[in-house]
């Protein structure tokens, strides 16, 4: 296999946002198919591109490989061919498999003094961020450096992005009411995050009109973290991001953790 092949095939999962894992041999003993730096990309759907040996071994590569997509996690893997596999070859060998692992979407709904300090902070973490806001002055002069800026109304706007298990909602709006209802449309959407800036009064009153409305549900509304952030006691907009952010990649980092 030619190497620049297998790199434009890996660029080009970065560009469509397919998730992949790179499975490289790192070491090998006795006779063994294929020798170190043989390299083979896994698809999340169990397609491959390049080979590590066919057979039995290069079965299980993919099978683990799938797994560490799934959980974002690298991991060594050793397998002695006879004993593992049942293949004549005789000799073991050491498979690396590192997950590419796809950034989360952040919404943030809100191009205040909050907004645009977390859609920096939250860009600088890798985070795919989009802002939205219905004030066009909200985006004059803002250098927004990568990140997607979306000028409408939150009904609208919330129709044209897409969410997913991965998607993460931080609503930090001009307007109590755009609040509540940015955060009531969202929470029928998959998610695996959904956060609103406010007052422990402001939350209060956010859970009253729900209650009063029937919706969200109760179930929904317990995974709503609100006030949003760690309590670090933060004041400035850029401390408040700060505390914000925190949140945002501690639970990135729970996702990554699941089914380990």
């Amino acid at each position: 296999m030619d190497v620049s092949s297998f790199f434009c095939k890996l660029a080009k999962c970065e560009t469509s946002g397919d998730e992949v894992a790179i499975c490289t041999i790192v070491k090998t003993s006795g006779s063994t198919p294929r020798k170190v730096g043989a390299k083979m990309l896994v698809y999340q759907d169990g397609n491959i591109f390049g080979t590590i040996g066919g057979g039995a071994l290069e079965m299980k590569v993919i099978e683990d490989a799938i797994s560490a997509i799934d959980n974002g996690k690298s991991q060594l893997f050793s397998h002695a061919l006879v004993q593992d596999h049942g293949m004549c070859c005789g000799g073991t060998v050491e498979v690396f498999i590192e997950p590419m692992v796809k950034k989360k979407k952040l919404y943030i709904f809100g191009a205040g003094h909050i907004g645009k300090a977390l859609a920096k902070f939250a860009s600088e973490l890798d985070f795919e961020v989009t802002v939205i806001d219905e004030r066009k002055e909200a985006f004059t002069a803002w250098k927004s450096n990568g990140v997607s800026l979306i000028h409408g109304k939150h009904r609208a706007s919330i129709r044209k992005v897409k969410f997913d298990s991965n998607t993460f909602i931080a609503v930090v709006t001009h307007k109590h009411a755009y609040d509540r209802e940015i955060v009531a449309l969202c929470a029928d959407q998959p998610h695996a995050y959904l956060g609103m800036i406010g007052s422990d009064r402001k939350v209060a009153m956010a859970k009253k009109v729900f209650a009063a409305a029937g919706a969200p549900s109760k179930k929904q509304i317990d995974t709503i973290d609100w006030p949003m952030g760690l309590d670090i006691k933060a004041e400035t907009p850029q401390e408040i991001a700060i505390s914000i952010v925190a949140k945002l990649v501690d639970v990135r980092a729970q996702l990554g953790r699941k089914g380990n």
